[in-house]
């Protein structure tokens, strides 16, 4: 891999783990604490949403999250020509 290839890659790489940690921050922080008052309006399964998302939702959020790095982080890998396929 050329050094500008390599370069590239890094860069789509780091903004890919940006974009991640900043979902999974507004997830955990946001849901959990800034918007809960908002979020209680509305229940889930029968107790308030902000509640329920403050000790379930982030984490589901968080699992989603890894799933999605995992599969975006493989097609950045073949973009770039570094997959091990």
């Amino acid at each position: 891999m050329h050094d500008s290839s390599h370069r590239a890659y890094w860069r789509a790489n780091l903004a890919l783990i940006a974009r991640c940690l900043g979902l999974w921050f507004l997830a955990s922080f946001g849901g959990g604490i800034v918007f809960r008052d908002a979020l209680d309006a509305f229940t889930v399964l029968g107790v308030p949403a902000g509640f329920w998302f403050a000790q379930q939702g982030a984490i589901w959020v968080f699992l989603a999250v890894l799933a999605y790095y995992g599969w975006a982080s493989h097609r950045l890998d073949q973009k770039f020509d570094v997959d091990d396929d």
